[in-house]
């Protein structure tokens, strides 16, 4: 027998079905709340409001768990490469071998960006932000591409996935070209796609390029662990733009821009732009440890902790001995990432943070990956944009394939009541 929860209100009682998920995860499913009591939920943020079910990533924050289709991360960061996994996210099943070798085939058709695309680059300043730039090719990729996808066409949604995955990544990298006043590269089908990434942003027609291979192999697992994370800031923004029934570059549109945020995608550079704060000011990681801890002290210890997991964020695991191997191979000398490794290091033993479980997430790490390689602090977002492009395709994808009705969160009104119009001669 299904479950039952009972809402009491006004001394009337009002029964809503229970759903329980395959990890035992459990909703009370209120949709008939308003039409039964004339009430509505409230909750800010929506931190206990379920917007839809899904079948792509199951997360406990609790025990730190993160699964893509239910494959563990750790198992994916150690086996898998990129491709696969965003295969894995989109469609639904791990890739066979040539199921993988034609995804990789068919996404090099759609590496070309329409040449009149530059045009709409060139009209933005050296100064803007990669992501503000981002946002804007990626909308306007949807007038070159004006055709609806009909996602119960299995060869037509193929089609507009390879699509995505092959656009995105060029027009991700020109926002860096145009930001260093270099020529746009184009995407060479004789390398892998993470391998390309670093072609487009970094090879130059004055020599030769080759990408470290630890390098790419970090990169691979960065985007990895970024591919998706559940119903967050931005991959709810593709969701319900994609509720309206907009187009699926229009909603990546949009969750670009719902990941600049420095609360969202934007905190591995918030990480960066800490750091260089810190050594600004004389590098004295025990005096910021202390604001940290000082609640009337605004400062703030930006890579510690998350919104979501109670414990050790499990990506964080994966990706620190990533940046351990990086930062060995390339040799770094940077006074930035000392001050780093000392924050890390104070945070581990620190009884503060350690009893808050203020553990480094994801970000601190991919910040600290990022400078090391030579990336500039602005594009940091927009290498978090690349990973979490398959999430963001698959969660659009699922959306359109369950029909899911237009997204219209309610309010509680607290405003004036109704009020006689005044003459304007009389105000």
């Amino acid at each position: 027998m299904s479950k039952i929860a009972t809402l009491e209100l006004d001394g009337k009682k009002y029964e809503f079905p229970v759903i329980v998920g395959s990890e035992n995860e459990v909703g009370i499913d209120i949709n008939k709340l308003r039409d039964l009591s004339g009430a509505i939920t409230m909750d800010p943020g929506y931190k206990n409001s379920g917007s839809c079910t899904s079948e792509i990533t199951f997360l406990d924050g609790e025990e730190g768990i993160l699964r893509y289709r239910g494959y563990a991360i750790e198992d994916l960061a150690d086996k898998a490469n990129f491709l696969e996994v965003a295969y894995l996210i989109i469609f639904g099943e791990l890739p066979t071998q040539q199921q993988l070798t034609q995804f990789e085939n068919d996404i090099r058709k759609y590496t070309l960006v329409n040449e009149e695309m530059k045009n709409i680059i060139d009209g933005f300043p050296k100064t803007a932000h990669p992501m503000g730039v981002l946002s804007s090719l990626t909308s306007a990729l949807t007038a070159f591409n004006p055709k609806v996808v009909n996602v119960d066409n299995e060869k037509e949604m193929y089609e507009a996935v390879c699509k995505t995955m092959g656009k995105f990544l060029v027009i991700a990298t020109w926002t860096y070209r145009k930001m260093m006043g270099y020529p746009l590269n184009y995407y060479d089908n004789t390398k892998g796609y993470v391998e390309n990434f670093m072609h487009l942003m970094f090879a130059l027609p004055t020599g030769p390029y080759s990408a470290n291979p630890v390098v790419i192999d970090a990169l691979d697992k960065l985007f990895i662990l970024h591919a998706d994370h559940e119903q967050n800031c931005s991959t709810s923004t593709v969701r319900i733009v994609g509720s309206s029934h907009a187009g699926l570059f229009a909603s990546i549109s949009a969750g670009v821009s719902a990941l600049w945020g420095p609360l969202h995608g934007g905190a591995n550079q918030a990480v960066l732009e800490m750091l260089e704060e810190i050594h600004k000011n004389g590098g004295d990681c025990d005096k910021y440890m202390a604001k940290a801890k000082d609640k009337d002290d605004p400062f703030r210890l930006m890579g510690f902790g998350h919104r979501v997991y109670k414990n050790f964020d499990p990506r964080a695991r994966i990706i620190k001995k990533a940046a351990d191997e990086v930062l060995q191979t390339l040799g770094v000398n940077d006074p930035i990432l000392d001050i780093a490794k000392k924050l890390e290091e104070a945070a581990l033993v620190d009884d503060y943070f350690v009893s808050r479980k203020l553990y480094p997430n994801v970000d601190f790490y991919s910040g600290i990956i990022y400078n090391a390689m030579g990336f500039p602090t602005d594009t940091f977002t927009t290498l978090f944009a690349l990973g979490r492009l398959p999430g963001w395709v698959a969660q659009w994808k699922e959306l359109k394939e369950n029909k899911e009705p237009i997204g219209r969160p309610r309010q509680i009104y607290l405003g004036a009541m109704l009020r006689p119009y005044t003459e304007l001669a009389n105000r």
